[in-house]
């Protein structure tokens, strides 16, 4: 049984920085794909960062040149480290990945930025 669980979320201020990582348990295998999603109250859920097991790395253009995903395949663990962080930041941040064809959520990480 996969199981994504989140971790590092806080509070901090405006211009701060936070790294949340994910830990996977069942897995015997590196994921196709992981990476990160985010969604606040009221919005939708939006794909943020996503690493391929080849290394291939994706961001949301909100994100870009502000957040960082890394993995380490032989623990299928990732990381998201988040600088200069934005109120509009805010968010439930989730892990996710494809494994073996299919699709998995973990229960989500809260990440609060204050200005």
């Amino acid at each position: 049984q996969v199981q994504l669980v989140e971790s590092g979320g806080g509070l901090v201020q405006a211009g701060g920085s936070l790294r949340v990582s994910c830990a996977a348990s069942g897995v015997i295998y590196s994921f196709n794909v992981i990476g990160w999603s985010r969604q606040a109250p009221g919005k939708q859920r939006e794909l943020i960062a996503h690493i391929t097991s080849e290394g291939k790395i994706n961001y949301a253009d909100s994100v870009k040149g502000r957040f960082t995903i890394s993995r380490d395949n032989a623990k299928n663990t990732v990381s998201l480290q988040m600088n200069s962080l934005k109120p509009e930041d805010t968010s439930v941040y989730y892990c996710t990945a494809n494994y073996l064809g299919k699709v998995y959520w973990g229960q989500g990480t809260q990440v609060t930025v204050s200005s």
